[in-house]
């Protein structure tokens, strides 16, 4: 698979739902036509087909946990970014009067800024948001960088140490967001998906398509779930930025 591709879980559903359709019915010829398995065989291929599908089960799972524990890795970088933001925005008010003002201007700009980044999904988009994001990450350093300068003081170093865990807090952010899946273990889940797919047509006595078609559609289904839940933008389940959001408002109101 592709990078590109894991951006797009419902076409990894459909392209899954066929290959291992695809796979079973292959089987299944190869089965009846070519090879039938004999009466004697059949104990030891059924203890290579449930083993195959035991592994396959675990490494599904495993795959599961790993797309749920960067989700909520995801989900607690936003709510600290939100604790972060709003802690400097009241550190802030240590400044200069003049300071303040323009910090508490460009905090504003750019929680917008951040709101937009959880819930944008063109790529060109995304791309201006950063741009923009990191010169108010500039503009807002320099301001409080500046103020400290001229007053080193421990109460300014407060406003220095808040402006840098939102500096901080922005970075952890996009690391947990480039933080997916490896395309290894992807292209090691559909290659033992296919090969139980492959023995299980084999094993088929009877060709029967609804039969034929549970174990495919289950399996796509699980790797979609997966594909939905490892993708932070292009999924169904997605980070909502609720803290931040709710930080926007509160700031707004005052």
């Amino acid at each position: 698979m592709e990078n590109n591709l894991l951006d797009y879980p419902l076409l990894i559903f459909v392209i899954t739902l066929v290959a291992l359709w695809l796979a079973t019915y292959i089987g299944a010829f190869f089965g009846r036509n070519l090879r039938p398995l004999k009466n004697d065989e059949r104990d030891d291929f059924a203890l290579v087909t449930n083993a195959s599908l035991t592994l396959l089960a675990l490494i599904i799972g495993f795959s599961f946990s790993m797309a749920v524990s960067r989700y909520d890795q995801r989900k607690n970088y936003e709510e600290e970014e939100a604790n972060a933001i709003g802690t400097e925005y009241v550190r802030a008010d240590l400044l200069p009067a003049a300071d303040a003002s323009k910090v508490h201007e460009l905090l504003k700009k750019y929680l917008d800024q951040r709101v937009l980044f959880y819930t944008t999904r063109n790529a060109q988009r995304i791309e201006q948001i950063n741009a923009y994001t990191a010169q108010l990450q500039s503009e807002m350093w320099s301001v409080v960088q500046g103020a400290a300068a001229a007053q080193p003081t421990c109460t300014l170093a407060l406003a220095v140490s808040g402006l840098n865990d939102v500096l901080n807090s922005q970075g952890y952010t996009q690391a947990a967001w480039w933080n997916r899946i490896p395309t290894a273990a992807w292209s090691l889940m559909l290659a033992i998906a296919i090969c139980c797919c492959l023995l299980t047509g084999y094993d088929a006595r009877h060709r029967g398509t609804v039969l034929f078609t549970i174990l495919p559609l289950v399996l796509s289904i699980a790797l979609f779930l997966i594909a939905d839940i490892d993708a932070p933008r292009a999924g169904i389940i997605r980070v909502l930025p609720q803290n931040l959001e709710s930080l926007s408002q509160s700031l707004r109101a005052q």
